[in-house]
């Protein structure tokens, strides 16, 4: 039987071509992260500079460097030889689920299955996991397009949590889930006491609707904008509304499920907007 991370593999379809030559020669000065590869050796050296940072080491490079790319810098860089951090975000979506899940229902044995889930729920939000990247510094080693940068990309929370998600997704592909849980259970602890501390395990639902009303004095509203698959295997597609505007979406095997996902998002979107929750004491 084939090994489950060599097919996990193939199926991410990892680009074999080599970085392209000549590019980033003598000339106008470029910022490192805005230039594609000069050189196998100018990126090696530049996933060698990540991976002190964040205390890795990949086997192989590649998977860091697809983890590190946003489609941003493939629009610019139509040569450039590996794929965005896309299908990698969801891979590390689905193994955050997984490792989460696996630890609270071993250090929590007398919490009921809805709490269980509220509890990871709060640990991978959008806003906690862009707050993990943050304090990684994961957003300065993005290979992001000009104006993504210019319109304040590496700090977006969005895109640091899906930069977050890709790295667990690449960092299971290339070391298996023991480092990932290695990795991620340091970082996700303290944040873990404070959701407890403060009560912040909350339905997504139930904290979007408290706050859009206090600040804005509109009631959420939910509804289904597209239904894809067979019967037996449904995705539906939920928008979260206040006020006639659109703040988060959401895509799930349930109305529930997916509902769920789009007020964590406008959640998240609400509260940058209105300025309520700074998880990074330098501002995120």
């Amino acid at each position: 039987m084939p090994d489950w991370r060599s097919t996990l593999r193939r199926l991410l379809g990892r680009d074999k071509r080599e970085p392209p030559k000549g590019a980033g020669e003598a000339g106008e000065k470029v910022p490192r992260l805005l230039r594609p590869p000069s050189s196998a050796e100018t990126a090696i050296s530049e996933v060698a500079e990540c991976e002190a940072a964040l205390g890795l080491n990949f086997r192989d490079k590649s998977l860091l460097r697809r983890a590190l790319t946003h489609r941003s810098y493939l629009n610019e860089h139509p040569d450039y030889p590996f794929e965005d951090n896309e299908r990698l975000e969801f891979l590390g979506d689905a193994v955050l689920d997984f490792v989460t899940g696996e630890y609270l229902y071993h250090h929590f044995p007398e919490m009921r299955e809805g709490q269980l889930t509220s509890l990871r729920a709060a640990l991978v939000r959008t806003e906690t996991l862009a707050h993990f990247a943050a304090q990684l510094g994961l957003g300065d080693f993005l290979f992001m397009g000009r104006g993504e940068v210019e319109s304040g990309g590496r700090r977006r929370r969005a895109t640091l949590c899906a930069a977050f998600e890709a790295l667990v997704g690449a960092l299971c592909l290339d070391q298996g889930l023991e480092a990932v849980q290695k990795f991620v259970i340091p970082i996700m602890e303290p944040e873990l006491q404070r959701i407890l501390e403060k009560h912040l395990d909350k339905d997504p639902k139930s904290m979007l609707q408290e706050l859009a009303q206090g600040k804005l004095g509109f009631t959420p509203t939910y509804r289904t904008v597209a239904e894809r698959g067979p019967d037996h295997a449904k995705e539906f597609t939920v928008e979260a509304v206040i006020g006639g505007k659109v703040y988060g979406r959401g895509t799930g095997r349930s109305k529930q499920a997916a509902a769920r996902r789009a007020a964590q998002e406008a959640l998240a979107n609400l509260e940058e907007e209105l300025g309520v929750f700074s998880p990074d004491p330098k501002g995120l």
